[in-house]
């Protein structure tokens, strides 16, 4: 059956919506004050992160869920002829999946802030009320964080396009994560913050640091200082370069079988 494009517009935004919703809040309950998880460190984080990916995969399945434009473009660059049964990849389908996952990005970080309104309020750090919407590097070098996003989001996106492909080609679900299994992908989203998390936060997807940083902007938090614009361009710039990257490497390297 074919799908429409508001459907997959729907779609991404509900499964975006989840993944930062769920994300963001992990990283609320270890970094803000009072919270029953403060101090959890960096493996709740990861964790977290991947059980977040698993949840908005699963409810996206609709669109393939994408979640991210550095996925979109990956599959844009690897030749693929559609996103969904129904929706060829095209100008107005790639600007209706990156449009439907930056809205829903803004929407599941104000959800975060909602939900941890008290704990904003109590938290004097304002880069830690940063740190629940956006990443942001433990070493400041923008040549050397926008290659680490790259790499990071290279290996996301390489390895996804090969659990599509392995075995199989002629796919009939929609192209995406939701086309896999939400398992494979949240463990890897865990392995990748485990093994190449640590220098800048691992944003690997440009809507959601995009779109939360934009939150982050707007709501009237209690005493949260700057959005930190001038690195917002590396966790856009990276993962957008780390996917089409890998989309081109898939049509050499991961030949269907």
């Amino acid at each position: 059956m074919d799908i429409t494009v508001g459907t997959v517009f729907l779609s991404e935004v509900v499964g975006t919506a989840m993944l930062l919703l769920l994300g963001g809040g992990v990283v609320a309950n270890v970094v803000l004050a009072k919270n029953k998880g403060e101090g959890g460190g960096w493996l709740l984080i990861n964790f977290g992160w991947g059980l977040a990916v698993f949840a908005g995969v699963t409810v996206a399945y609709a669109s393939g869920a994408h979640l991210n434009p550095a996925v979109t473009l990956g599959i844009v660059t690897s030749g693929a002829t559609e996103f969904a049964p129904g929706v060829p990849v095209d100008a107005f389908s790639i600007l209706a999946y990156i449009g439907a996952q930056m809205i829903g990005a803004i929407l599941g970080a104000g959800l975060v802030y909602l939900a941890y309104k008290k704990h904003f309020d109590a938290t004097a750090d304002p880069a830690l009320k940063l740190a629940v919407f956006s990443t942001g590097p433990e070493i400041r070098s923008y040549g050397w964080n926008l290659v680490t996003e790259i790499i990071g989001t290279f290996v996301l996106v390489f390895v996804v396009l090969g659990f599509g492909r392995a075995g199989d080609g002629e796919l009939e679900s929609p192209a995406g994560l939701a086309a896999l299994g939400a398992l494979p992908v949240a463990l890897l989203v865990v392995a990748i913050g485990a093994s190449l998390g640590g220098p800048t936060g691992y944003a690997i997807n440009p809507a959601r640091d995009l779109g939360p940083r934009i939150a982050h902007a707007l709501l009237p938090i209690r005493g949260k200082g700057s959005s930190d614009w001038s690195y917002s361009w590396v966790p856009v710039a990276g993962p957008l370069i780390g996917g089409g990257l890998a989309g081109l490497a898939s049509t050499a390297l991961l030949p269907i079988v």
